[in-house]
Order: C-alpha cells, then structure tokens, then sequence
C-alpha cells in the first residue's frame, strides 16, 4: 500500500504543480500588461509594475489552490480509471477507495499551507502592493490604518473617519475641518454617523462650528441631520481602507474584538473571521469531489466532461459559499454558521458522491 500511496501522491503533486504553474503564469502575464498603461503613466517603472504584480502572486496561490486541486483529482482518478488502474487494484482485493486516504491527506496538508500563508506571507505582500496601487499607481490622497482612523485631504478640507463599515457603506466618529486663507480656521462639522445616499453624505446628529468673519467667535449650529458633498464615494474608501486578506486570523481576531469594545457593529469582520478558518476546509471537499468525479464510469471514455462536470460542481459551492457569506453579512445567519455551513452541505454531498461512485 505504501508503494501505491507513494504513486498517488507524485502524480497528483505532478498534476497540481503543474496546474497551479500554469494559471499563476497567466495571471502575472494578463494582469500585468492590463496595467502596462497605469504603470506607464505612473511614476511606477515597467519593472517596479512586475515587482507590483508578484506580491500578488501568493494571494493568487490560495485562492486558485481549491480549483488546483479539484483538476488534479479528477485528473489522475480519471486517468488511473482509463488505464484500468482502478480495475486492477480492486482486482486484487484492494477496495478502490483505499486511495482517498492519500488524497485527503493532501487536502489536509495544502488546507494548512493555506492558513500558513494566510497568517504570514499574504498579509505583509497584501499590504505592500496595497499601497502601491493607491498611493503611487492610482495617487489617492486618503491614508488610513486598519478601519479605523481614516484621514482625507481634499482641497481646504481635512476629514476624519473614525470607523468605517464597508457592507453598510456608512461611517461613524466623522470630522470635517476646514480652512480659510492663512490658514485659520473656518469651520468644523462633527457628526455621530454619515451614510451615502443619492450620490451625498447624510450625516446624522451632526454639530456645526463656523467662524464669524472679523471675530473670534464662533457659530454652533445643531442638526439631526445635514446632507454634504465630499467629492468621495464609499467605494472610494472600500479601495483604500486595510483589507481582511492584510489581516492574518489573530490579528483580525483583536481588530473585532476592539471593534465591539469601541461601540461599532464588527458583524462584517466576524464573517470574516470564521471564513479564514473556513475557507481552507474547502481543499478536502474539492479532493473528495474531484476523487467522485474521476472514479465515475463516464470519466472512464471522456475526462474532459469529467473535469467540465467537476467544475460546474466547484462553481455550485462558490455561488453558494459566496451567498451565504452574504447573508451573514448583512446579518441574516449568524456568522460562523454563513462561513459554515456552505462546507457542511457540500461535505456531505461529496462524501454521498463519493460512495456511489465505485
């Protein structure tokens, strides 16, 4: 048996590598020469942009590694099925699906090397090529830390977000100050919250300060509300603000924990936090698919439409995944169950699959 593992396990690495080879290489040379022009016109220089593209390189690695290996399986099952490997192994009293347990092995290991990057490589390259797409590629003038402390210079005004909630698209702690000549100040608008509606800010429970012409004095106006025109949409501030993937899980995990401390709903960022943990558990499915997949008795005379069968199965999981994530959300399923339970259903699909493949 240890031979036969050890012969799973080296044509799938094959398969995988060279799979995960492929797709990474298209992904530098298409992303790269999509942004050839920005570069250009940038103060970034055309190998500055290469350097750019490949901090991007092991986020990309997570993300396609689930379909990597989804291909793989399939790939050596169905080839193993063509050649009568299956045949010959069941032939001689091995049960064909002794070979799951090299390939959930796998999914194991990779599932691991997932949170491993996610907690150390990915945050740091995440944040570098972060700042250059915002603040040299695309020049924008917000600078912020985390989702919190969010600052904005725009002609005489400066503005102060202190925490910003991406899916609401509203924020909460606002400051706005501007100034006159010489600098002095002219007026100040502190708000309790502001969300964006009809192309302006609404700002809510909103006190007003504003400088009397020839005086020290100062007017204090209070409204329930009073709608403003930044100039500033909250994709503006989705772009730039620190995103989860720059966070690893215990870092994340002490931003919610400060977040719900401080008064703000960390609903969003608790979704988040399961789906780190979740998302890798995504690598077993895909093998255990991939395995069912193979192993059919179709693949055996047509592996292409084994491999389009598996993908259209991985594409059902992400619709699903990426919809459940929603609703967590906007808090309709609490959130380690919206991160959940997509991998409970498809666990048990895959093992159900699985077992009627033989």
């Amino acid at each position: 048996m240890a031979y036969l593992y050890k012969y799973w396990l080296k044509e799938f690495l094959k398969f995988f590598g060279i799979i995960q080879l492929l797709i990474l290489v298209l992904f530098v040379f298409i992303d790269y020469l999509s942004r050839m022009d920005k570069f250009l016109e940038s103060e970034l220089s055309l190998i500055g942009g290469l350097g750019y593209i490949l901090l991007k390189v092991p986020f990309m690695f997570v993300q396609i590694t689930p379909a990597s290996i989804l291909l793989a399986s399939i790939a050596i099952f169905g080839i193993m099925n063509k050649n009568n490997e299956l045949l010959a192994i069941k032939s001689s009293g091995i049960s064909g699906f002794s070979l799951i347990k090299p390939a959930i092995l796998s999914g194991v290991a990779l599932g691991l090397l997932m949170l491993f990057l996610g907690e150390t490589i990915i945050p740091l390259s995440m944040t570098k090529a972060n700042y250059i797409k915002y603040n040299v590629i695309k020049k924008k003038n917000i600078h912020s830390s985390g989702r919190k402390d969010i600052w904005i210079k725009s002609d005489n005004r400066l503005i102060h977000i202190n925490f910003f909630d991406p899916v609401k698209q509203s924020v909460a702690g606002v400051s706005v100050t501007s100034v006159g000549e010489n600098f002095a100040l002219a007026s100040r608008i502190d708000a309790k919250k502001a969300y964006y509606k009809f192309g302006s800010w609404i700002l809510e429970d909103v006190i007003e300060q504003v400088h009397v012409e020839n005086s020290m004095d100062y007017d204090v106006n209070l409204y329930d509300q009073k709608i403003v025109d930044w100039g500033l949409k909250p994709a503006d501030l989705g772009e730039i603000v620190k995103k989860s993937e720059e966070m690893g899980f215990f870092e994340l995990r002490n931003y919610v924990n400060k977040v719900e401390k401080e008064g703000y709903d960390a609903q969003t960022y608790k979704v988040d936090l399961n789906a780190k943990i979740a998302f890798p558990f995504i690598c077993i499915i895909m093998v255990l698919t991939g395995a069912g997949t193979g192993m059919r008795a179709f693949a055996k005379q047509n592996i292409p439409a084994a491999i389009a069968v598996g993908v259209v199965i991985a594409f059902m999981y992400w619709a699903m995944y990426g919809f459940c994530l929603s609703l967590g959300y906007g808090a309709i399923l609490p959130p380690i169950i919206s991160a959940w339970v997509t991998n409970v259903f498809f666990l048990a699909f895959a093992t159900l699959y699985l077992l009627n493949a033989e």
